[in-house]
């Protein structure tokens, strides 16, 4: 007995192997599925366009009855029927026709609301009820929270006038009206703008009921593919579909924690050349291009690394090359700061003694930004201080500088250039100005004025250009600022340019502050309005102010 039975499992599994190696009965197992899986996807679309369809419906009534409701509204009169409570001969009349209206079409509400300013709560002008729902109308200017974000947008939409229809559809969780479609149109005043909003709700009992039905005849449906597909699953699913996907599982979840070279390739094991296998044969090359990506990746970032520590010390370097140390007169205070735009920049400023009497001071912007900015403003502030050391007129200087560059400027960099020699006994300044911003006087008790001084060719544009001097005298308590067109073209989010007025006002917060704290204000003027914008442009301030034979405050 024991033996035949032995048999029998024997030609049962052997007959099972047999029929699972049939390919027609894989094929026919595959449009089985397929079919349930097209069942499935009808019915769902079924019901989908069911709901749509049925929604529109409602909707579309809606919408109908929303606009009709809203001709018998005065959108100019809202505010005046709430200071009247509803008790002029207008509101009344109109709200007669609203109650009308909402009881023939079986509406539930027809109501006209104004929202707060944050949307956040709701006045109601009008509040029609239908005589059937049981509900209660609320008085001409009732306050309510509004319902949630959701009513939030439509009305913020509605009331922006960035839509002219929005509507709301609750039939799940918590309704206190049921489910129902709420349809929305803006009330406008005579002059176009909108002063108000309509609104119309309609109750979806039908609507409720047929998707209930619905959703039960298609629970069953789906049971019974469940049912099927448990049944094909050992003959069909795990051997072509659920273990070769467990076996990539596995390796992506190995690969993922270990980031590893495999000891074989998916594919090698995925006997099925099918989309499985395509699959395993990508993840495989995804593998590899992964592990040569972190290989480049760890070199590129070592590289980038050094190129920033490489930076860092050139930041330190032009910092360095910028003089942040007075002289020690008491005739004059000066100070001045560099905020470049990159690591690095191509603004700079100096001042020094030429000689015991006269004190060269400068500040200039070079074209561009960058590592190429820094370098050409390297040279030009090299050139500039030596060439001081013969000629003692800032338009000698700026002439001879320009010959200089020009001779070895192979990619046509250039420079604005304000320089000025200050004589400390007499207050005298003789300055040049090469295509450089106009500098800010201070007079005693007057405060901070736009110099619109004479205006030469920048430097490195063009040889041959010659440069004039001009001059003026600085009393005791007088003062200049210069700066580069970082300041003025300061550009905040909305694109807006700091500007040489918001300037000047800045300076004159504090006109007969150190040099220090005037270039403070400045800066924080600069800081409040460009805000949260990205800084453009290098930025760099000099002031000086002139004590003469005055002892300077401390």
């Amino acid at each position: 007995m024991d033996k035949e039975k032995h048999s029998r499992k024997n030609v049962l599994n052997s007959a099972r192997a047999s029929f699972k190696s049939n390919i027609a009965f894989n094929i026919i197992i595959g449009i089985v599925i397929m079919l349930g899986v097209f069942a499935a996807m009808a019915q769902l679309l079924g019901y989908v366009q069911f709901s749509d369809e049925f929604t529109k419906e409602y909707t579309d009534n809606a919408f109908y009855v929303a606009k009709a409701a809203s001709s018998y509204v005065n959108g100019s009169h809202l505010e005046e029927y709430l200071e009247s409570k509803g008790k002029s001969h207008e509101y009344q009349q109109a709200r007669e026709e609203l109650n009308t209206l909402c009881n023939k079409v079986n509406a539930r509400f027809i109501y006209v609301i104004i929202p707060s300013e944050d949307y956040n709560q709701i006045t109601f002008v009008y509040n029609v009820v239908n005589t059937n729902s049981g509900f209660e109308a609320y008085e001409p200017g009732y306050v309510r929270e509004t319902t949630n974000d959701d009513y939030r947008n439509k009305y913020m939409m509605l009331m922006s006038g960035l839509s002219t229809e929005e509507y709301v559809v609750r039939d799940k969780g918590f309704i206190e009206t049921d489910s129902h479609i709420t349809a929305m149109v803006p009330i406008k005043n005579s002059g176009g703008v909108v002063t108000g909003i309509l609104c119309v709700q309609r109750q979806m009992d039908a609507l409720t009921t047929s998707r209930r039905n619905y959703v039960i005849k298609m629970f069953a449906v789906v049971i019974a593919l469940i049912v099927m597909s448990t049944f094909i699953y050992d003959l069909f699913l795990d051997r072509y579909l659920i273990k070769p996907l467990r076996k990539i599982t596995r390796e992506t979840a190995r690969f993922a924690e270990k980031q590893s070279k495999p000891e074989y390739p998916i594919t090698s094991v995925i006997k099925s050349k099918n989309e499985i296998w395509i699959l395993a044969e990508s993840i495989d090359k995804m593998e590899m291009d992964t592990l040569n990506y972190i290989d480049n990746l760890t070199k590129v970032t070592a590289e980038k690394q050094r190129i920033g520590t490489e930076l860092a010390v050139a930041s330190a370097i032009q910092q360095g090359m910028l003089n942040a140390v007075a002289p020690d007169r008491s005739e004059v205070s000066i100070h001045a700061t560099m905020s470049p735009a990159k690591e690095v920049g191509g603004d700079f400023y100096d001042f020094f003694m030429v000689d015991d009497d006269h004190m060269c001071m400068l500040i200039a912007d070079v074209s561009g930004k960058g590592i190429p900015a820094a370098l050409f403003m390297a040279i030009s502030k090299v050139v500039i201080a030596d060439s001081t050391l013969f000629y003692k007129s800032p338009a000698e200087i700026l002439k001879i500088v320009n010959e200089r560059i020009c001779n070895n400027n192979k990619l046509d960099m250039f420079v604005t250039v304000w320089l000025a020699v200050l004589e400390l006994s007499t207050g005298k300044v003789i300055a040049a100005n090469a295509g450089h911003e106009y500098p800010a006087i201070c007079r005693k008790d007057k405060g901070f004025e736009l110099f619109k001084d004479k205006h030469g060719f920048v430097v490195g544009g063009m040889n041959g250009v010659g440069y004039k001097d001009y001059q003026f005298t600085l009393d005791p308590g007088d003062g200049i600022f210069v700066y580069t067109d970082g300041v003025a073209e300061a550009t905040n989010v909305n694109n807006q340019l700091f500007g040489t007025d918001r300037m000047i006002k800045a300076l004159n917060i504090k006109p007969d502050g150190t040099p220090e704290e005037i270039i403070a204000n400045v800066q924080a003027e600069v800081d409040k309005f460009v805000d949260k914008a990205p800084q453009f442009d290098d930025l760099t301030m000099l002031c000086v102010r002139y004590h003469g034979k005055e002892k300077k405050d401390n």
